[in-house]
């Protein structure tokens, strides 16, 4: 029989604050296990949670890119249950009032859109770590208390390649928010996949399974291959799939059963005490609209319709904010004569300053040659003064280790400069004919195609200083 899948997602999004959702311990990536702690971290009897005010804006920011709405009043509760990487015995979350409600992206160049259900905030647990002896499971509580979104959506995926595409698009948009890294790597961005399967044309769902904690599209993409076939295998058997939460194993490419699946009530979840109502004023909320920069599906538009860019490129220049700002800050000051075509200027970043910038580790905008130097160097090129290879492979390198000189200077400095000047050119093009008669006598007779046979010698006589067009022109009516 044929089957349509459906999926929904709970994206968990660990914010880039500095510090943790409750209190003060660092935040970061990374240090020795148990060194980001606190009494609050590790949950020292008597001590109070406090509110992280960035982590209020930044899920803010998010649900306004998403287009949900803004709860004005939003509240938190304990969800319990017990693990050993979860001190408090609880997880602070937000069950009953989440601070984002509705919202949708459009994935696939708008060919899918999945709605939201809500976003919420909440901590993030530690990190139990079972490889490390072979008797014991280690915990590092580093992790414990920083600060995630969860975006939880309607089920409207209908295959692992959408969203492989949806997490993409998150992954990006968090980034260019400025509110992640999304490093899935480092566990930034995680998913739980609900997956379930129906009879083509039924209306009602069928029974879903979770599979927790996906940390990367390559794994999402296997383990919802791998479950749709389960499942269909257990319902054309005449068997009943059970809802429970299932987990992923990379090695078999399989998922396994975890636990059966928890219901609310299971979690007992009650308010939270010790923390009072989040209240999103309007000026806050102003302020926060105000601050928003442009987003990345509407910037990928622009770069093609209004600067011409490719649809690889489009999409290539606004994975990172940090890219598309620097195109932008280059094409802003692009007034010299001619105008540098914005194509060219893409072309610079693209195949040279960004494998500098991956080279060096140096980000784009700290990079020490200015942006009018950039467009000095292409208009060098635009007007053939340099030419283009030249350019690339030597008068490079050079801006980069002397960026406080003009191109202009670098170049006649390095005798790089082409030459148009008519008698320097026709002398070199006298010998040239001279030397290849016989050519000269085919091109005569309608081998047009040895203009670049002669134009190769005459820039080799020239030692690479001759101006093409006017070297190409002087030939041509020579060779009449």
């Amino acid at each position: 029989m044929s089957y349509e899948t459906v999926i929904g997602l709970e994206i968990h999004v660990q914010l880039a604050t500095r510090s943790k959702a409750f209190c003060g311990d660092d935040a970061s990536f990374g240090g020795a296990p148990n060194t980001h702690t606190s009494a609050v971290s590790l949950a020292h009897p008597g001590t109070l949670p406090r509110l992280n005010k960035k982590a209020i804006e930044y899920a803010v920011r998010l649900g306004l890119a998403l287009g949900c709405d803004i709860a004005r009043h939003s509240t938190f509760d304990r969800k319990n249950y017990f693990y050993a990487d979860l001190p408090k015995g609880f997880q602070t979350t937000q069950q009953n009032n989440p601070i984002c409600l509705g919202g949708q992206l459009t994935v696939d160049g708008g060919r899918r859109t999945a709605r939201l259900h809500h976003i919420h905030l909440e901590e993030d647990a530690g990190k139990s770590l079972h490889d490390q002896t072979p008797h014991e499971s280690l915990i590092d509580l580093n992790r414990a208390g920083v600060p995630l979104l969860e975006i939880v959506t309607e089920p409207d995926l209908r295959s692992a390649e959408e969203v492989a595409a949806f997490m993409s698009e998150i992954r990006r948009l968090v980034r260019w928010l400025g509110i992640s890294d999304g490093n899935m790597e480092e566990g930034s961005l995680r998913c739980d996949v609900n997956v379930s399967v129906r009879k083509s044309g039924e209306k009602k769902l069928g029974q879903r399974c979770e599979i927790k904690n996906v940390n990367s599209m390559r794994f999402a993409r296997r383990a919802i291959e791998f479950e749709v076939k389960r499942q269909i295998g257990i319902l054309e058997s005449g068997g009943k799939v059970e809802q429970e939460t299932r987990g992923f194993d990379a090695a078999t490419g399989t998922t396994y059963s975890l636990r059966e699946k928890e219901e609310a009530h299971d979690y007992r979840y009650f308010p939270e005490p010790d923390l009072p109502p989040v209240v999103i004023s309007a000026a806050l909320l102003e302020k926060i609209q105000s601050e928003m920069p442009p987003l990345p599906q509407v910037m990928e538009q622009t770069f093609q319709t209004k600067y011409g860019l490719s649809t690889h490129d489009a999409a290539l220049f606004t994975q990172e904010r940090e890219i598309a700002d620097y195109f932008l800050q280059l094409t802003t000051h692009n007034n010299p004569q001619p105008v540098i075509p914005p194509r060219q200027i893409a072309n610079l970043i693209i195949n040279k300053l960004l494998p500098w910038s991956a080279s060096t580790g140096t980000p784009l905008n700290a990079c020490p040659v200015p942006p009018t130097a950039w467009l000095e160097f292409l208009n060098l090129i635009e007007n053939q003064q340099v030419s283009a290879s030249t350019a690339y492979q030597r008068l490079f390198p050079a801006l980069l280790e002397e960026p406080e000189h003009s191109p202009t200077l670098l170049a006649t400095e390095m005798n790089l400069l082409q030459n148009a000047d008519a008698d320097f050119l026709e002398k070199i093009a006298d010998e040239v004919l001279a030397r290849f008669p016989e050519k000269a006598a085919e091109y005569r007779k309608g081998k047009k195609g040895l203009i670049g046979f002669f134009m190769g010698e005459l820039m080799k006589a020239s030692k690479g200083k001759a101006e093409p067009k006017t070297a190409t022109r002087l030939l041509e009516e020579k060779l009449k």
